[in-house]
Parts: structure tokens; sequence; C-alpha cells
């Protein structure tokens, strides 16, 4: 009876609007960026203070010895980078056409491509031997790490304007482990030294990202493309005060193909970035199931700002592992294109995490398969019956949960589902404010498993104008408008 009651209010309220509220759709358009405001066509010199609702820190360039170097085609750039290291740090300027193996940075390198240049990175796994330490798909192990790596760093520096290219056709790519979900291959009881994925102690790899730094301090990525990774692209994780700004990345395509996923970092920028990817374009993540709890390290303090998500799975997405939980994450001033979720939070079962303290601000979407997407179920495929909300699972240490989210100015030019949230019951989503919004779409809002949603001062144009709702309290729809003719 009492949430019969409250929705029985929200439509009374809806209705007592009138056309004042059309003119949401008018000021958003007028103030939103557009596609050709943002990404990395549009980047500034310098960055700007970092601005959110949490701190507030100036952005600093790392700083390099003033030793240079330059890198032809025929050189060994391994060789360079160690040289350069050992005498204190410097820049490697990379000229022409590269094929090599891994690389690995060390503090104070500066690797920068020169203007026409390609980094293209061979196909074989011996090219990236001996195994390394990294975290893959939020599970700590031993393999091939990334094509361009380092750990334990500081001050490290992958920018100017050429081209990076992951692995073609090779064993890289036929040996990936493709066969099983990771938590299912990697036992988390085993320590973590003992679990080696390098093609000879297991018959398969996890195969490199393009660039992942771990446990590295000061990380800068600027103004660099990515081609044809053979994972996700850019991964930094364990890492303090990272820049990435004005990268574009081509993934399109390419299962597993995320663009820039960050893994339990504490301050981290992401500006004017372009992203076409063959799965999330941006996505924050904290470690995995039981290894996740076991390192418990969340990702905080990040800020994303003047990007455009063009193609991708999810324009930006929080999950689907992120045990260490994700929080204080600020995204403003960005524009999703043709991505199939526009805003995506997500988590399973098994895997644990969530995140709190979330804000969304000024994002324009195109057109989406769901604009504001909350999948805390996920896929049968994936985690079996803990898909369904019917399968009964008690609250342990691997319960999902996710509140106090505040997403506000937000363009929705087309969806299927304007709102769409799928809680679980054990662990339902809470208290998420979403204000000034102006959605067009199929259908305008369906929840389950969820408390103390507020939705205010926006209006939606849907075909099915219906509320759907399962085990929902407290739903308030504050000065909002759904009609089905268009404004």
């Amino acid at each position: 009876m009492k949430l019969n009651w409250i929705i029985s209010l929200v439509v009374v309220v809806m209705g007592m609007q009138g056309c004042r509220s059309l003119s949401v759709k008018k000021q958003l358009d007028k103030t939103l960026l557009r596609a050709d405001q943002v990404g990395a066509g549009e980047m500034p010199l310098e960055p700007q203070k970092v601005q959110s609702p949490f701190t507030a820190w100036k952005v600093q360039r790392p700083t390099f010895p003033m030793r240079h170097d330059t890198a032809g085609p025929a050189e060994n750039i391994q060789a360079k980078l160690d040289q350069l290291a050992a005498q204190g740090g410097g820049t490697l300027v990379l000229k022409g056409h590269h094929h090599t193996g891994r690389i690995t940075l060390k503090s104070y390198i500066n690797l920068k491509l020169d203007e026409g240049s390609v980094l293209e990175f061979k196909h074989e796994i011996n090219d990236f031997l001996p195994a390394v330490f990294t975290r893959h798909e939020g599970v700590e192990l031993y393999s091939l790490g990334a094509c361009i790596y380092a750990n334990g760093a500081e001050n490290i520096a992958i920018t100017g304007s050429g081209r990076i290219i992951g692995p073609g056709e090779g064993s890289v790519r036929n040996k990936t482990m493709t066969h099983d979900v990771i938590e299912n291959i990697v036992d988390s009881n085993t320590p973590v030294e003992q679990r080696i994925y390098d093609g000879k102690t297991a018959d398969f790899i996890f195969p490199p990202a393009l660039i992942a730094p771990i446990n590295c301090k000061s990380v800068w990525i600027e103004g660099v493309s990515l081609e044809r990774t053979a994972f996700w692209n850019i991964v930094p994780t364990y890492c303090e005060d990272v820049v990435i700004r004005g990268v574009r990345i081509h993934s399109t395509g390419i299962p597993r193909g995320d663009g820039i996923d960050i893994e339990s970092c504490n301050r981290v920028l992401v500006e004017y970035c372009t992203l076409n990817t063959g799965d999330d374009c941006i996505a924050v993540k904290a470690g995995r199931g039981f290894d996740g709890l076991r390192v418990n390290r969340p990702s905080e303090n990040i800020v994303v700002r003047y990007c455009f998500s063009e193609k991708g799975h999810g324009g930006f997405t929080i999950g689907s592992e992120t045990a260490g939980m994700a929080k204080q994450v600020y995204v403003h001033d960005c524009v999703f294109g043709k991505t199939n979720v526009g805003i995506r939070f997500k988590t399973r079962r098994p895997r644990g995490g969530g995140g709190s303290d979330i804000h969304f601000e000024r994002i324009r979407m195109q057109e989406v398969e769901s604009a504001l997407r909350w999948d805390m179920l996920g896929q049968a495929q994936h985690v079996g019956n803990q898909a369904s909300r019917d399968f009964e699972v008690q609250k342990n240490a691997l319960t999902p949960r996710f509140s106090d989210i505040q997403i506000k100015d937000i363009y929705i030019d087309a969806a299927k589902n304007c709102i769409k949230i799928e809680g679980i019951p054990e662990s339902v989503l809470e208290n998420v404010s979403i204000d000034r919004v102006f959605g067009r779409g199929d259908r305008y809002l369906s929840i389950k498993d969820a408390k103390n949603i507020k939705i205010k001062n926006s209006v939606f144009v849907c075909k099915d104008t219906s509320i759907s709702t399962t085990n929902v309290l407290g739903l308030i729809q504050d000065r909002v408008r759904v009609i089905t003719e268009s404004p």
C-alpha cells in the first residue's frame, strides 16, 4: 500500500506542471557543450585547475632532466630508455615507424612520439616476456602486462602526436584467455607470485593492454593516438596523480577494447579525449571479487571533463569490478555519441563493490540504448543464477552497493530507455538525485530494488510514459513532466 501511495502522488505532481517545464529543453540545448566543442581537437595547451564537489587541485606537469635522445626505426627503444634512466632520466623522442616488443618506462622518463611517428608492437608472446606483475580485469597475476609498462616508477610520461598500435595477428591474440570469466580461472587463494600465465605455465595468456602503469606516481599521458589494442587501451592501476589528456583511441570492433579504465587510483584527471571503442569508453574500476577485497584499494578523486565518447558500449561506466569501491567521482561537460549506454553503473553479486559520492553534470547524449542505467545483477552467461533477482542471496562481503549519486543537467537526444534501474533485493540502490534532464526516448522510467530516488525539474518525451516499479521505496518526482507529444 505504501508503494502504491507514492506512485499515485508522483502522477499528481507530474500533472500539475504545465508547459513551464518545457523551457528545460531550450536551456540545456543552449548551455551544454556539443561534440565539436569537446575531445582531443579542442584541448588547450595547459590544463585548468581541477574543481570538483569534493576537492580542488592544481595540475602539475611532471618535470624531466634536460637530457634528450632520439630513436630511429632501426634503434633499440628499450636500450635507449634504460640508458637515459641510468643517467637520471630525460626525454626519448621516437621518429619514424618502430616495431618492438614490450617497453618498460622508469622514473623521470618522457617517451615522446614525434609527429608522424608510429610505435607498433609485435604480436608473439615471446615479445612480451618475461611475465610481469599486473592486474587483469581486477585480479592480480603475472602475465604479459602491457605494451608500454611501468611498475613503481614516478614522473613518467607518454607524449607527442604519434600513433601507438597494438599487436596484430599472432600468438598474443591466438592464446588469449576467452573461455571463462577470470574468477573461475585464477584461484583467489593461490599466492599472487604463483599466478603465472606466460603461455608456458598455462596454455593461455592474459593479453597486454596498450598502456598500463602500476604502482606509479605522477603519470602524464597526452596527445597520442591508440589503435588495435589486444585488450584495454589505457589502464593506470594503483597510481597517484594521473593525467590523461587529448588522447584519441580507436578500438571499435575489438571485444573488451575499453578506452580508459582507472583501476584503484587516487587523483586522476581525464580531459579532452576522443574515444571510439569496442567496449566501455571510460570506466572506473577497483578490483574483482575476493582478490579485490584482499587488496581493498578504492578509486577515488576522479575527474573526467570535456571528453567525447563517440562510439562504444558505455559513454562512462562505473564497474563492474569495484570490490574496493569507487568514490568521489566527478564527470562534467562531456558528450556521448552513439554509445549503447550513456551513464552506466554496474556490479555483479560475485564481484562485490559499487560506489558512492558520484556526480555527473552537463552531459549531452546523442543516441543511446539506455541513457541512465543501473545494472547491479549482470547476465547469466557471466554469473549464472545470481543474475536473477529471484535467486535468493544473503548479504555477504561481496554484496554490491551503490548510493549517494547526483546527476544534473543532462540532455538525452534519443534513447530506448531514459532511466532504467535494476538494483538487487538484498542491497537496493540508495539516494539518487536526478535534476534538470531533458530526455527523448521510447520508455521513460523502470525501477527495481531502489530506495530514495528523486527526479525533479525535468521533461521526458516518450512513447511509453508509464512507470514500472518493483520493490521501490521513496520514489519522488518534483516538477517533472512526461509527455507523448513533441514539445
